[in-house]
């Protein structure tokens, strides 16, 4: 059972233990560690949790679990160790959890003092930035401003309609010198109006700014200050953040990220589970046998986290300390890889284009690791096509239709119809679980995304920041706790379809076999079964359609057309 009062927790369990410790960024949980989460689990939900705790965590919280073996004299003792990521109600100290390797949080702590600084700082540009003569002044300058640009437009309206009223004049009627000098002057007049109303409303602008010269000028020296003391404190927050390797050996945040992509380290850097629970384990002279990280609670509104799921170690904040602490290199395997896997099969060729069905595990065009992909297979086929020749992509994982050009003019206008959303692509899934209820058998999924800036090549849904991302969908069975679907992509977001298949706002379900937002399986359940174009030769609209097997068996409706 989880103990609060003792950081190592016994595992009393009759079963193997595993030779070496499992890479964190690609494993799937040892069953000691599914143990381990059981139990933290259990006393989270248990009355002997604190209340606080239990409703901060219930929010949504990332835990982990470190089995580690540990040495007394001759005796060896196997059990865990367990930890959350960053705070909870504000503590790093939660009994029963390993510590912050560095807790900065502690009151009248270095930290705590130079903050409450920064905080004073903020509270006095604040107190700046809401006074009344303030506000009042930055409200009469918003006004006169919208007034001068109202006046501007008139006045360019009046000078227009004026000057083609002369030209109108001057090509349909004689005028004479007298009435020519006229026209020119009250062109000259209607030009000089309109320098006196931009100059006018200038002058007041500026007089009412200058009301605010003093607020600015200290608002603007608060702020350089409050920058300077947040950078300081952010350098001493990273020098001082020491972790332990496995031979003992200490380094700083700052020094372990210097001679990386980031050059300093991102914020909340070691404060994740898998670098307080091996600098723990490391400290104690304790042997790390196996890792795993589980998320409890509600699912955040950005990045895809289930209850009870398992998840890799994040790549920019993690990657560069745990390869430090552990001594070697941590890339995850390739499970997705096709190196001698089938084929693609073509569906159609002529002299402009090729239509392929990808098998999964195939990338579309090569990657850092490895080469093998569509692009080189047909390169190598056709190694004189002056066409860049993949002309949209596939994941990796994915399989289905692709579009090859054999000639940079069919690529060119294959392109365009891309960009101007004119070419129709319908895929199917299996969803791992049933909708809801409630949920609607179709409708549109519209979730802006980005990518995670920490987590390559992990996608995030960002309301402020992410690009439009719109799918609709039609369920055509649910049998068997999953869920056959047909999607249709408006959009062509990186991971689209999956991120609005997996996130809460989307479907809340995972297409099976998608290790990046739900769970692993024999292969991803995702593949693009139709395409629809105008042919970018002949000009024709034609369309290909190739559905994998575990489609044609799974379900017995018929895919809805859509345009």
């Amino acid at each position: 059972m989880f103990e609060t009062r003792h950081l190592f927790h016994p595992l009393k369990t009759a079963g193997e233990y595993p030779s070496q410790l499992n890479n964190p960024f690609d494993y799937e949980p040892h069953p000691l560690c599914r143990l381990a989460a059981e139990e933290v689990t259990a006393w989270i939900e248990s009355d002997t949790c604190d209340p606080l705790f239990r409703s901060e965590a219930a929010e949504g919280k990332m835990f982990g679990v470190l089995v580690v073996r540990q040495q007394d004299g001759g005796n060896t003792e196997t059990g865990y160790l367990a930890a959350y990521s960053g705070q909870i109600a504000g503590r790093s100290d939660w009994q029963g959890f390993v510590p912050a390797v560095f807790d900065y949080l502690q009151p009248d702590s270095y930290f705590k003092t130079h903050e409450a600084e920064i905080n004073t700082l903020n509270h006095r540009i604040a107190a700046l930035e809401t006074d009344p003569v303030y506000l009042q002044t930055k409200s009469e300058i918003t006004q006169l401003v919208k007034e001068s640009q109202e006046a501007i437009t008139r006045q360019k309206n009046i000078n227009l309609a004026s000057k083609m009223l002369r030209d109108r004049q001057r090509h349909e009627t004689f005028l004479s010198g007298e009435e020519q000098m006229e026209f020119i002057r009250e062109s000259q007049f209607q030009k000089a109006e309109l320098r006196r109303i931009k100059q006018r409303y200038l002058d007041e602008i500026k007089e009412k700014e200058a009301r605010n010269v003093i607020f600015n000028q200290e608002i603007r020296t608060l702020e350089r200050e409050r920058k300077k003391k947040s950078r300081e404190l952010q350098q001493w927050l990273f020098n001082s953040f020491e972790l332990c390797d496995k031979d003992g050996n200490r380094r700083s945040l700052a020094d372990i990220f210097a001679n990386t992509a980031f050059v300093e380290p991102p914020s909340g850097a070691g404060e994740c589970c898998e670098p307080k629970l091996l600098h723990y384990a490391f400290t104690q002279g304790w042997q790390p046998l196996a890792i795993a990280m589980f998320w409890y609670g509600k699912s955040p509104k950005t990045e895809i986290r289930h209850a009870g799921q398992f998840y890799p170690a994040c790549r920019g904040k993690c990657k560069p300390i745990l390869e430090w602490m552990l001594g070697k290199e941590l890339e995850p395997s390739m499970p997705d890889g096709n190196e001698n896997g089938s084929a693609p099969e073509v569906i159609y060729e002529d002299d402009d284009i090729i239509v392929i069905n990808k098998p999964e595990g195939l990338l579309s065009v090569p990657g850092l690791q490895t080469r093998h992909s569509v692009f080189t297979i047909f390169k190598e086929r056709y190694p004189g096509l002056d066409s860049p020749l993949v002309v949209h992509r596939l994941d990796q994982a994915t399989s289905g239709l692709l579009l090859l050009a054999k000639t940079r003019d069919a690529y060119v206008k294959l392109q365009q119809q891309f960009q101007e959303h004119t070419v129709i692509k319908r895929y199917v899934a299996v969803l791992d679980g049933t909708p809801e209820k409630g949920t609607v058998c179709e409708g549109v999924i519209s979730l802006p995304m980005r990518v995670d800036h920490f987590d390559r090549p992990r996608q995030v849904v960002d309301h402020g920041h992410g690009k439009p991302a719109v799918t609709e969908y039609i369920i055509n069975k649910v049998e068997d706790n999953k869920t056959y679907i047909t999607l249709y992509p408006k959009t062509g977001r990186t991971h689209q379809l999956r991120v609005h298949c997996a996130h809460p706002d989307g479907l809340g379900l995972p297409i099976i076999g998608d290790r990046l937002y739900g769970k692993k399986a024999d292969r991803l359940y995702l593949h693009a079964e139709h395409i629809e174009f105008t042919h970018p030769i002949t000009g024709k609209r034609i369309s290909f359609a190739c559905p994998p097997k575990w489609w044609h068996t799974a379900t017995d409706q018929s895919i809805t057309q859509r345009t």
